[in-house]
């Protein structure tokens, strides 16, 4: 077995939970097939490799159909080394079963890209006056270097690429599991766009 599952964000909804309304993230999760697994001996670490969503052929690279018919796995897009939890044999299926109501995960995800943004957006700047004749309005204003440093200091809050990272949310609470349809029911947000590929794992804070 596995720490956690591969997984596919497919947005979000609310459910009753305990006499309440709770906003939840529906997530469809596996099943993953184990592709290979690491050892000490061999790969001087242990781990898990699961696969998730199937595509054919043609979509692949030769090296990573070549790995995946080495062992017996259909084509795949998604693959994803997990810690060891347990015996795992390859071609063995791991499915949402494994999460229960009231368990707490992990879910890592890439969050939206946001492009090219402002430091009012990017970094919560407060921004200037926006009264009729402020000539200041978003700017980032002064960047605090004179003719000492005479550069900008590493790690200043300025404009820039915002959004389209790993991130992840730690210690969520599963609402629901249903194995039949796959699903995964969390409380909360979990990162990334609807349709994004997301890894749910044992939280490490439980």
């Amino acid at each position: 077995m596995t720490n956690g599952l591969i997984g596919k964000k497919l947005g979000m909804t609310q459910v009753f939970d305990e006499s309440r309304l709770t906003p939840v993230t529906v997530i469809e999760a596996g099943p993953c097939r184990v592709v290979s697994i690491r050892t000490k001996e061999k790969n001087s670490y242990e781990a898990v490799q699961l696969s998730f969503g199937e595509v054919k052929e043609r979509r692949l690279s030769g090296a990573e159909l070549g790995h995946l018919k080495k062992n017996q796995a259909p084509p795949s897009r998604i693959l994803r080394e997990f810690k060891k939890d347990g015996d795992s044999s390859v071609g063995q299926l791991i499915t949402v079963e494994m999460f229960k109501k009231g368990d707490w995960v992990d879910v890592i995800g890439v969050s939206k890209g946001k492009g090219f943004q402002g430091v009012v957006k990017r970094h919560h700047y407060a921004g200037g006056p926006e009264s009729h004749g402020s000539m200041f309005h978003r700017a980032p204003g002064s960047i605090g270097a004179s003719s000492f440093p005479s550069r900008v200091w590493k790690g200043k809050t300025l404009p820039g690429h915002m959004g389209a990272e790993r991130v992840t949310v730690q210690r969520l609470k599963v609402v629901e599991s249903r194995l039949d349809q796959n699903l995964l029911f969390i409380r909360g947000a979990v990162p990334g766009a609807a349709n994004g590929i997301v890894v749910v794992r044992k939280s490490k804070k439980s």
